[in-house]
């Protein structure tokens, strides 16, 4: 008995939601009641008995942080039903988007950058939408600049010698209320010479304005760089569930500008981007218009250009525009050691706590600041951790952060295991120190890791599946091991350019 395409893309959407669903650990009734649906509801649509319906799939979406993947089921299963004579489907952005609970929305952002007198100017105008239960009293913004997008190495040497800056930034930030404009404070999170963090703050000198639940804001911030330090290119990291993101870059004509565009996600590399850029003269400047509905959480669009009647920016080691480095050569220039390095193969040395206090919180202050400047460089789809060693630093502290970005690190201080699982598995690993492939690594699937705490005392945490799998990994740095050294004999690395599990999490 054959089946209909619809009943197929049905049977898809089911599958997309399982997968999701265990891949976080949760059963049908704690996924229920996370989308606030009944137990059986959720049972019936994986099971086949029930469609999915467009309310059941945006919250499956937002509440398993599906990158789109489930949403994307739906849309196709959607489609196919509407050609089929289905149900009326409601117009795209009817009723409410996202259900209580999600947190923050942007409904609306629009990216402007102007190249004018030599320094660029950049304008963020976000349309929030507090879909959480807590009122809202800051909002996060990052700025980042980097002068040789296509040299790591030297655009990280260039911005040693010559960093950012608040004071030149000028940062100014405003909350726009139904045509109240309001002044909003801001307090610096991270302060590193080519990135900054910023915490725009919901008050200023009259008082507080909080965002409450179900209230819409517009958010307004602006800042400039000069071309000493912002290279020819402006990506837009979706990093909140987003309807519509638009992109605009302002440029003079008489400078003949260029521009293309490319877009990466956590399941796919780096491909042009899927629309066009639209090119609108208007006098003696050149706007470039690019715009895009629902993206993916994690996505990143990158819009670059080059001036064609002025000199060529300098690229050193013979890249020219759209050149490529390798992966280790950029986790090499953010300043993580790379395989080879003998401080790689050398056992930690143990904190003396409570009397090295101070040097463990400096260590751990250096890991916390290049987890910040990794999420820039990649998308750690399975979680990510960086080892003291690995930047270079001889001591037994790492910090561990699971696959949700939005979880606080487990730090690790002077950490041993002291029990494991018999029951193990095989996944493919990357590690930073040797980020141009993935090898198949066996391990444990709980493990109990005795560490430290500031005061000296010890604890011992219990880590299961992909956080066992991670522990383990930074606590072989530890040790003097890279995860080469646990894999079985004869097994192949796989380069990372033919590795296909890049923006996936590890299946249990």
């Amino acid at each position: 008995m054959t089946t209909s395409p619809v009943e197929r893309a049905a049977e898809s959407f089911a599958a997309e939601l399982a997968r999701h669903r265990t891949g976080r650990g949760l059963s049908k009734k704690q996924l229920a009641t996370l989308m606030g649906f009944d137990p059986s509801y959720v049972s019936h649509v994986e099971g086949r008995r029930h469609r999915p319906t467009e309310d059941f799939a945006r919250r499956a979406e937002a509440v398993l942080e599906a990158s789109g993947a489930i949403w994307q089921r739906f849309r196709e299963y959607d489609e196919l039903r509407g050609r089929a004579g289905g149900p009326h489907r409601e117009p795209p952005g009817s009723g409410q988007w996202l259900p209580p609970g999600t947190g923050l929305v942007v409904e609306r952002e629009t990216a402007t950058l102007t190249y004018t007198d030599e320094r660029y100017h950049c304008a963020i105008r976000r349309e929030l939408y507090n879909a959480g239960t807590e009122p809202v009293t800051r909002y996060l913004v990052r700025v980042a600049v980097d002068r040789y997008p296509n040299d790591p190495v030297h655009s990280n040497r260039h911005h040693r010698e010559h960093p950012l800056t608040f004071a030149e930034l000028q940062l100014q930030a405003y909350r726009d209320d139904g045509g109240t404009r309001e002044p909003m404070r801001w307090r610096a999170k991270h302060d590193r010479d080519a990135f900054k963090e910023v915490w725009l703050l919901f008050e200023n000198e009259e008082g507080r304005f909080p965002l409450y639940p179900g209230d819409r804001v517009t958010l307004e911030y602006a800042y400039r760089v000069g071309r000493d330090k912002w290279g020819p290119w402006f990506q837009r990291a979706v990093r909140l569930p987003t309807r519509h993101l638009a992109v605009r870059l302002d440029l003079p004509a008489d400078h003949e500008p260029k521009v293309w565009g490319a877009e990466t996600s956590l399941s796919s590399e780096e491909a042009p981007l899927r629309t066009p850029i639209q090119r609108h003269d208007e006098g003696g400047r050149v706007c470039f218009d690019w715009a895009t509905d629902d993206p993916p959480l994690n996505a990143r669009y990158r819009m670059q250009w080059r001036f064609r009647n002025q000199p060529p920016d300098e690229e050193p080691d013979g890249l020219g525009p759209g050149g490529r480095v390798r992966a280790s050569d950029r986790m090499r220039a953010a300043g993580i050691l790379q395989r080879g390095d003998d401080l790689l193969w050398q056992p930690a040395r143990q904190f003396d706590l409570p009397h090295e206090e101070r040097v463990a919180r400096d260590v751990v202050d250096r890991l916390s600041a290049i987890l910040v400047r990794l999420d820039e460089l990649h998308p750690f789809s399975k979680g990510v951790g960086i080892a003291a060693p690995q930047l270079g630093l001889g001591w037994a502290a790492a910090l561990v952060r699971p696959a949700d970005r939005a979880a606080e690190p487990v730090m690790l201080l002077n950490p041993r295991v002291v029990d494991t699982a018999s029951d193990t598995d095989e996944q493919y690993e990357g590690c930073l120190s040797f980020f141009d492939h993935r090898g198949l690594v066996p391990r444990p699937l709980r493990i109990d890791v005795e560490h430290a705490q500031w005061d000296g005392s010890r604890v011992i945490t219990s880590f299961e599946h992909a956080m066992a799998r991670l522990v383990a990994h930074e606590i072989d740095h530890l040790e003097g091991r890279l995860y080469v050294d646990r894999m079985t004999p004869g097994v192949p690395l796989v380069p990372v350019e033919e590795y296909r599990e890049t923006g996936h999490p590890w299946r249990y």
